[in-house]
């Protein structure tokens, strides 16, 4: 039907005819002359319609709008002097048509596929035009990228690629199951999976060694800019290895794949940071370390205040925190009552207030100085490294709260400030997790309880570690993973440490249990989120703009109208019956 892509017509074409097939972007008539830019996954290139040269072809152009469908045939010639367009990759040549086939037309289209602001719910709706732009096939050609790039990688390591069931049962590892009814057996369902997880793990214990996934995965859990309900990772596991092993074989994907996709200087190793050196220098897990600007500790100096508040909060320095941000040059960049609107920022997330001096040429300056002497004002200055036109602000209070605010605030300072570089990739592995969390008196495992941890003997159960490892870029947590239980007694510990009796853990987790009893080996692995990748790598800040049929934050599908009623017929062959609730 074609003999030639469109950008694949260049001026080694010259003279020769050629067929070229795709979407009318723009059609321009020129005083009986018609121009046609065609578009298709490549690019465009420039057909003209001239009555000299055929008036048949001319008569077909004049019918021609935007979005209709052609197949054109003509000899390819150079462009006039002057005419040349150096913004297209065909912007030297043109082809003069012999014969021009409208293969369909178009409707006029619900938004203009060049305009980047059009209403994301319009988009959506019609999210088989948007795939036409191309900035979307880029994206795309990138996700396949880098697809092939970790399969091909993986397979190089000699990792086996198998499939895990879709439909399994419900085992609860966080968030919401989707839950899928049984027909042949009424009352009873089926659960998608939140991720491969316990297959991964019994794939080890049948001694596959190796084993890989790039994995559908399904979450019913509240929506993000970069969260969606069905989503893609790359799934891993293998056996007999340690933290180091597991480490290595990431590093390796990771840099094959950014490497494969264009992206140069990707090291080979990446930075390491424990998780209690994130949070109390960063306030956050997954730390963007693209710039500094670490939170400092300054909960002895402000132990000697004379301000009750701070004093207070000081006296336990177990539970509580008081945490210093530097701002460079703050003093110049940010008003009084830009710094005053700071709090207002950080009250949001439960800080109780925000404290700030600015540094002078005399000294420290502000509402809290009095509060000081010379020698703690001096100590200030000292270990917050500050000088002349530098900002420092503070935040008092419980340590996860301080964190929390803290973190944020660091975040939103560095914006307000535009100092986080472009097109950088900063890796991080962030190490040693607690095993456990506490949240209204229950005992959660803060990744998931089949981590292996380092010693459940100590007496506060916050202080146990793990051996587990989150993967970090630019802020964002790429992936994560552990090392695994592999001994049937320190899973039954784990259990009734989160207070999961016998009987439920046997139920829901019977299946693992009774394979750790036949020899499994030592194993562990991690996940990556590919979708958060390409996200990354394709510098959008949207999960959405990287799948090609994504859900809304409400996870409906607006071009399909999913999720959608069925009728009473399918509902009685489940035997299930919708129970209306008032509003």
């Amino acid at each position: 039907m074609r003999t030639h892509y469109c950008t694949d017509v260049t001026e080694k074409n010259i003279g020769e005819k050629v067929t070229v097939a795709g979407w009318v972007n723009s059609r321009r008539d020129h005083g009986g002359i018609i121009f046609i830019d065609l578009r298709d996954k490549g690019g465009l290139v420039q057909l003209v319609a001239d009555p000299q040269d055929c008036q048949e072809a001319l008569n077909v152009a004049e019918t021609v709008r935007d979005e209709f469908v052609l197949i054109a045939t003509g000899t390819v010639r150079a462009r006039g002097e002057g005419l040349e367009n150096p913004n297209l990759v065909t912007g030297k040549i043109e082809i003069i048509l012999d014969e021009l086939v409208v293969e369909n037309r178009s409707k006029p289209m619900p938004f203009d596929l060049g305009d980047e602001k059009v209403n994301e719910e319009i988009r959506l709706k019609n999210r088989f035009l948007e795939l036409r732009t191309q900035r979307s096939y880029d994206i795309f050609k990138l996700r396949s990228t880098a697809n092939i790039a970790i399969r091909n990688c993986l397979n190089e390591m000699e990792f086996l690629d198998v499939e895990t069931p879709i439909l399994t049962k419900s085992t609860p590892e966080g968030a919401r199951d989707y839950l899928v009814p049984s027909r042949v057996h009424g009352g009873e369902f089926y659960a998608l999976p939140q991720s491969p997880q316990l297959f991964k793990q019994l794939l080890m214990v049948s001694g596959f060694d190796k084993y890989f996934q790039i994995a559908k995965c399904f979450r019913d859990e509240d929506l993000r800019a970069d969260r969606q309900p069905e989503f893609t990772q790359i799934d891993v596991e293998m056996s007999f290895c340690d933290q180091e092993d597991v480490i290595k074989v990431a590093e390796k994907l990771i840099y094959d794949t950014f490497t494969a996709c264009g992206k140069e200087n990707i090291p080979t190793s990446f930075k390491r940071m424990t998780y209690n050196e994130a949070m109390e220098m960063y306030g956050s897990d997954k730390p963007d370390l693209r710039f500094d600007m670490p939170m400092v500790d300054v909960i002895d100096i402000f132990a000697n205040s004379t301000n009750e508040i701070f004093s207070e909060i000081a006296k336990d320095k177990a539970h509580n925190r008081i945490k210093a941000i530097k701002c460079p040059n703050g003093d110049n960049l940010f008003s009084k009552r830009q710094m005053k609107g700071f709090e207002d920022y950080v009250r949001k997330f439960g800080a109780k207030g925000l404290g700030y001096f600015q540094m002078k040429e005399d000294g420290l300056k502000g509402p809290l100085t009095k509060f000081f002497s010379e020698s703690d004002l001096e100590e200030i200055v000292k270990v917050t490294e500050l000088e002349v036109g530098d900002v420092v602000f503070f935040g008092a209070g419980h340590k996860k709260v301080v964190w929390d605010y803290m973190g944020r605030f660091r975040l939103y300072l560095a914006e307000q400030m535009d100092i986080v570089p472009a097109d950088t990739f900063e890796f991080l592995w962030v190490v040693d997790f607690p095993m456990f969390e506490v949240e209204d008196g229950k005992v959660k495992a803060l990744h998931h309880p089949f981590t292996m941890p380092k010693d459940l003997n100590k007496e506060n159960i916050e202080e146990i570690e793990s051996i587990a490892y989150d993967l970090v870029l630019n802020g964002t947590e790429l992936g994560g993973g552990s090392i695994r239980i592999h001994k049937e007694h320190i899973q039954n510990e784990v259990f009734n440490l989160m207070g999961i009796s016998e009987e439920e853990a046997q139920d829901k987790f019977g299946f693992l249990l009774d394979a750790l009893q036949f020899g499994a080996p030592p194993h562990g692995g991690f996940a990556m989120g590919l979708d958060r990748m390409i996200m990354l790598l394709a510098g959008t800040d949207s999960i959405r703009d990287v799948i090609a049929f994504p859900k809304t934050q409400k996870a409906q599908c607006l071009m399909t109208k999913a999720p959608s009623v069925v009728d009473t017929e399918q509902l009685k062959e489940l035997s299930l019956r919708i129970r209306k609730t008032e509003q």
